[in-house]
């Protein structure tokens, strides 16, 4: 069975959630998707360098997106 999905409440500035609702239109997501998708890219990037910033040698624990 696959892994439940984890679900949480998020409050956001009404401006901030337009935005974000316009940009998942445009990209055909939804706005829950839009925010998971524009979240595992930051987890990406944060990942991609340490600290000092070399590449890191950790492997991607995230699944790509759905």
């Amino acid at each position: 069975m696959a892994e439940e999905r984890k679900a949480f409440l998020l409050r956001l500035d009404p401006l901030l959630w337009k935005e974000i609702e316009r940009w998942a239109g445009d990209e055909l997501r939804s706005v829950n998707g839009q925010v998971e998708f524009l979240l595992r890219e930051a987890v990406r990037r944060r990942r991609k360098a340490d600290p000092d910033g070399n590449p890191a040698a950790a492997p991607d624990p995230l699944p790509p997106p759905v």
